[in-house]
C-alpha cells in the first residue's frame, strides 16, 4: 500500500541544514554532520537507507533542495536520492515551485508542481504501489505534515546540535501532528525513529 512518509535528517536541536545553506554548500555549515550516518554508519545504518530507497515509488521536494542537487556539484547517477550505478531507473522527484526552470542538468526525472498537495497527488499516480517519499527541504516536510498529506514521519536524529539553519519545524506557532512510533533503530550514528501520523 502506497504511503506519503516524510523522510529527513534532523540534528537534535531540530535543523536539517546548518547556516548558510546554499549551492555549492547545500547542508549548510556544519550540516554534513546530518547525513554521517548515511555515508560513514554501520550496517543497521545501510539496511535503514536501503529498505527507503527500496520502498520509494516517487519522491518529492522543495525548489531550495532541487536548485542544490541540480547544480554542477549536486547530484549525479552514482550520487543521490535513489541513485542506482547499476542502471536501474531511479524514481522521479516532484519539485514544488511556481516558477518551473526551462531545463534540468539531470534530465526528465524532474517534474514541477504549483503546491505540495498538488506534488504529492502527481506522484501517488506514479508510485506504482511504492511510496512516495518527501525528502526536504524542511519547508516542504512541515508543510506536508502541516496540511495532513502525510502518513508516516520518518527521523533520521544525527547526534549533533548545530545551533543554526533551516529548520524542520517552524519557531512560530504551528498545528500540531499526532504521531505513533512504529519502529526505532539506534546507531551511534543516528536514531533513526518512524512515526505513524495518527490522522
Amino acid at each position: 500500500m502506497t504511503q506519503v512518509v516524510v523522510d529527513i535528517s534532523v540534528s537534535v536541536d531540530g535543523y536539517v541544514t546548518g547556516p548558510n545553506a546554499g549551492i555549492g554548500n547545500g547542508l549548510g555549515d556544519g550540516g554534513m554532520a546530518l547525513h554521517d550516518w548515511v555515508f560513514h554508519g554501520t550496517d543497521a545504518d545501510r539496511a535503514v537507507l536501503d529498505a527507503a530507497f527500496e520502498a520509494s515509488g516517487a519522491v518529492v521536494q522543495g525548489r531550495n533542495l532541487f536548485d542544490i542537487i541540480d547544480a554542477p556539484d549536486g547530484w549525479s547517477e552514482e550520487m543521490g536520492y535513489g541513485a542506482k550505478p547499476t542502471g536501474e531507473i531511479n524514481p522521479p522527484v516532484f519539485v514544488v515551485t511556481h516558477a518551473p526552470p526551462e531545463k534540468t542538468r539531470l534530465g526528465d526525472r524532474f517534474r514541477f508542481a504549483g503546491s505540495p498537495g498538488e506534488a504529492v497527488a502527481q506522484a501517488l499516480e506514479v508510485a506504482g504501489g511504492k511510496d512516495v517519499v518527501v525528502m526536504g527541504g524542511g519547508q516542504i516536510c512541515h508543510a506536508v505534515l502541516a496540511e495532513g498529506l502525510a502518513d508516516v514521519l520518518r527521523l533520521h536524529v544525527a547526534p549533533v546540535v548545530l545551533g543554526a539553519g533551516t529548520r524542520l519545524f517552524p519557531a512560530e506557532p504551528a498545528a500540531g501532528v499526532g504521531l505513533e512510533l512504529i519502529e526505532a533503530v539506534s546507531t551511534p550514528a543516528a536514531q533513526h525513529l518512524t512515526y505513524r501520523v495518527v490522522k
